[in-house]
């Protein structure tokens, strides 16, 4: 046995348990945390949203490109999302995970501070109040968010009205610039464009930005996680809508991926496109709607066409992440 790393086979599953939660913070909304069959969690009203999604070695992420803080940090930024794309407070989450017997300790600790940082700088407040730890052949993680909606009413995707002006909060293309970056395999170019790469490994998600929009009446939302002309398709689609993108509106988010793009010769409009996770939030809002100062304009929403989303005058195709197809 390693006595200062140690395999979790070697310690057991309770150990190893015990050495990961005790890094994790608590939750403020937790009644009853870790440690029995089920949390207990407060809520302000007779409802709460949840949400669950799933990470998986070699289709989601690569162990040679992630640190164990990394996936940490991703799991929580991109449930606490999900939560905030309906207007609500994350207020708890549950992870488990399936790693191969093999694993060190340590890997399980680092896994466990990167889902402590992401919850403290993203959602304070917010902890992890249960899970599971099991074996397996490869690295499988799944997270379930759950948020409070106080008082106010859900935010949906079938809520965007004609007239209504598109926007944005956070991101765009960056998250794919990062992951282009990483499967060019150029050391010099990576090493040079971190803060790209970054966003990639450890998105950082307007959280806060959700309830915000739905406190200024947002009448459709969802977050930005399989890039924007998909769900931009998907909105469109479940409001009866369609969706006109301005393409100068774009500008500025294409100047901070010109550079990077022409190391690698790739386009970066195809990142802003069709690129994603970076789990920012697509919202509609009123015309006389006061826009939260986190949201930038970038459309407007049209009466059903033979198109569901335009970028100016041109039909914009549903392009973007599927993890059937790619």
């Amino acid at each position: 046995m390693s006595v200062e790393n140690p395999t979790i086979a070697e310690i057991g599953e309770a150990e190893a348990l015990r050495r990961t939660v005790s890094r994790l913070n608590q939750s403020e909304f937790a009644v009853v945390g870790s440690g029995d069959d089920c949390a207990v969690v407060s809520t302000t009203d007779e409802r709460f949203v949840v949400t669950t999604d799933t990470m998986i070695e070699g289709h989601d992420f690569r162990l040679d490109w992630s640190s164990a803080y990394d996936l940490g940090w991703k799991a929580v930024a991109s449930n606490l999302a999900d939560v905030a794309a309906m207007g609500a407070r994350p207020t708890a989450l549950v992870v488990a995970l399936a790693v191969p017997s093999t694993t060190r300790v340590n890997w399980l600790e680092q896994f466990a501070d990167g889902l402590r940082e992401a919850c403290q700088q993203l959602a304070p407040g917010v902890g992890v109040v249960g899970g599971d730890l099991a074996a397996a052949d490869t690295v499988f993680i799944a997270v379930t968010a759950h948020g409070q909606l106080e008082g106010r009413e859900p935010v949906l995707r079938s809520g965007a009205k004609p007239g209504d002006v598109l926007a944005v909060a956070g991101t765009l293309g960056r998250a794919a610039c990062g992951l282009a970056l990483l499967q060019s395999g150029e050391a010099t170019a990576i090493s040079a464009y971190d803060d790209w790469v970054n966003t990639q490994r450890r998105p950082n998600p307007p959280i806060a930005a959700g309830a915000e929009a739905a406190r200024a009446g947002a009448s459709s939302m969802l977050d930005l996680s399989d890039g924007l002309a998909k769900d931009a398709h998907r909105v469109a689609k479940a409001s009866g809508v369609t969706m006109q993108i301005d393409r100068r509106a774009l500008d500025g988010y294409l100047a901070m991926l010109e550079e990077p793009a022409m190391r690698i010769q790739a386009n970066p409009l195809l990142w802003v496109l069709a690129g994603g996770e970076d789990h920012s939030l697509l919202a509609t809002f009123s015309p006389d709607a006061t826009i939260p100062r986190s949201f930038k304009p970038i459309g407007r929403v049209l009466e059903q066409g033979s198109n569901p989303v335009l970028l100016d005058d041109t039909p914009l195709e549903d392009a973007g992440w599927d993890s059937f197809t790619v």
